[in-house]
């Protein structure tokens, strides 16, 4: 029996677009970035599939303790790092890595002298982001606090974060990186800078400068999952390919007169008599309820536009192309000849948000 809603996971794909990272950062190490459930994917099956990768990088504690406690041995780096002296002491345990953000950790971590383990840890510049980090002579401040701690690992690691690296005509990415490359040109210790918009969009610059090119790591993440980190494009523009597709089926197909209307609210109306197709799948599901009446669904392979309000569990399609699509036959929702990208424009959103959105109750089927 279909499932209702589904989403198919290619694995060969994932594997694939980590391929491609490696091809357009060559001699560069790759943590690979699985926060958020995997963007939607899940987690530990992402990690499965992208095994080849030299690391993972989590969101919080939490992630990189269930990772460890999957059996994955890789390099864990905790891109939040810890807030309290429990986390750090679950990723002694665990053996995480820590991005140092705050002075509060740095505190913490002087206030630790007894733990049995160390920490191996990467210092973060904040070099625009405006979010996390440390700025200047408190950048240096820092590292020279942390250089005394004898519960971190030698040399220490450093890293920031591009803000606006898929923007290429924005001079921010530029500065960012002049600014970092800079602050760290004396400092030993591995670096990091370069997003999936920093690996594809700035490629002679995605790496801050070291004297060991190969010992500099990359951060792919939204380009693991086959997609685009640069509005207009698909990640198929890229040599990527899509690992998530989601999918449906039509439930309902009826007559609808002209000058009816269709869905919450009635804010789309029937222009001439429209044969409409209902689909099980809705915002309940993950699929946007921003999404806006004309943006394309598969039916049958072939498209036909959105009709009305998203709902929790159902969407409306005009079939009057497709006169003899019937109740039970296929839906897709973004996927294979319909990039989720294009989907993202129609609900004025961006692909993260779409991958993440998947809901407990959409079925997953995997195809190795």
């Amino acid at each position: 029996m279909t499932p209702a809603a589904y989403v198919h996971l290619d694995l060969d794909a994932a594997r694939h677009n980590l391929s491609q990272v490696k091809r357009y950062a060559p001699n560069h190490k790759i943590m690979a970035v699985i926060k958020a459930n995997g963007y939607g994917h899940g987690m530990t099956r992402i990690a499965q599939m992208l095994d080849q990768a030299d690391a993972f990088a989590v969101a919080r504690v939490d992630e990189g303790v269930r990772l460890r406690q999957a059996g994955f041995t890789q390099p864990i780096t905790v891109l939040q790092g810890f807030v309290c002296v429990d986390e750090l002491q679950l990723m002694l345990q665990h053996q995480l890595d820590a991005v140092i953000h705050t002075p509060m950790q740095i505190e913490i971590l002087q206030q630790q002298n007894s733990w049995p383990s160390t920490l191996s840890i990467w210092l973060k510049m904040d070099t625009g982001m405006n979010r996390l980090g440390f700025k200047g002579s408190d950048f240096n401040a820092a590292y020279q606090q942390l250089l005394a701690c004898p519960i971190i690992n030698q040399p220490i690691n450093l890293i920031t974060h591009f803000a606006n690296a898929d923007d290429l005509l924005d001079d921010k990415t530029r500065q960012q990186i002049d600014l970092f490359t800079d602050a760290v040109k004396d400092y030993p210790g591995q670096r990091s800078i370069a997003n999936s918009a920093g690996i594809i969009g700035w490629p002679n610059v995605s790496i801050a400068t070291s004297q060991e090119m190969h010992s500099n790591w990359v951060r792919p993440g939204l380009m693991l999952y086959g997609c685009s980190p640069f509005s207009g494009k698909t990640g198929a523009d890229f040599g990527l390919k899509p690992v998530m597709s989601l999918h449906s089926r039509l439930i309902a197909v009826k007559n609808v007169s002209a000058g009816e209307t269709v869905g919450y609210s009635g804010t789309w109306q029937c222009k001439a008599d429209t044969r409409l197709g209902v689909a099980s799948i809705g915002y309940g599901d993950g699929y946007h309820r921003a999404t806006r009446s004309g943006a394309p669904v598969l039916v049958n392979g072939l498209r036909v536009p959105l009709i009305g309000r998203v709902s929790m569990d159902m969407i409306t399609v005009d079939l009057n192309s497709q006169p003899n699509a019937q109740p039970g036959d296929p839906v897709t929702l973004w996927g294979k000849n319909l990039p989720i990208e294009e989907i993202a424009h129609h609900a004025e959103t961006i692909p993260y948000t779409l991958l993440c959105g998947i809901t407990q109750r959409v079925q997953i089927v995997e195809q190795a």
